[in-house]
Parts: C-alpha cells; sequence; structure tokens
C-alpha cells in the first residue's frame, strides 16, 4: 500500500465543464481540500459535481464565491473512488481558480 499526496489544479478560463481530478485505476483518493479563489474582482459561482461511469452527482450547485475572495467548500474529507471524475464549472470565464489536496492511496 502506498499513500501518496498531491494536488490538482485548474484556472477556469470558459465556461464548460472541466475535469479537476480523476482518480486512476486501483487508487482510492480521499480529496482533503478544495479552495476556489476569485481573481477578477467579480463575484461568480461555481459548479462541483463528480461522475461514475454516465452517473453525475451534484456536490455544490451555483456556489457563490465573492469578489477577490477564497473560499473552502469542503468541511469534512471526500472520497473518491477509482474512475471517479471530480468536475468544476464556472458561471463566468477567467475568474475563478480551483485547487484540490488529495491523498492518493494505492
Amino acid at each position: 500500500m502506498s499513500n501518496t499526496y498531491t494536488n490538482a489544479k485548474v484556472d477556469l478560463t470558459g465556461t464548460g465543464v472541466t475535469t479537476l481530478y480523476t482518480c486512476a485505476a486501483l487508487t482510492t483518493a480521499i480529496v482533503k481540500s478544495i479552495l476556489v479563489s476569485e481573481d477578477s474582482g467579480n463575484a461568480d459561482t461555481l459548479t462541483v459535481t463528480i461522475t461514475n461511469g454516465t452517473a453525475v452527482f451534484s456536490l455544490f450547485k451555483t456556489k457563490a464565491v465573492g469578489a477577490n475572495a477564497t473560499v473552502e467548500l469542503l468541511t469534512a474529507p471526500l472520497v473518491i473512488e477509482a474512475g471517479e471524475i471530480l468536475k468544476v464549472t464556472a458561471a463566468t470565464a477567467n475568474r475563478l481558480h480551483v485547487v484540490a489536496s488529495i491523498l492518493e492511496i494505492t
């Protein structure tokens, strides 16, 4: 068994669904933190989902992020299983950065 700390980060330059993290085969991931930072001086919203095959589960639906603010989305760790994908979508392009801190267990 191996434990590896990593992070996943994305600058949401568009408004399409963007993959933040994909859990590898034979791996379980524990997401310890998801930070969202607004850097344009304009409040915005973010949607966060987790997918498992064709099933999509909403974690945060239009979560507000204030102008020039940083928001921690998680209040407890989030477990992601092999093959699941953590995705984020911004309401407006070029305003939000997202960083997730992850422990991968293989």
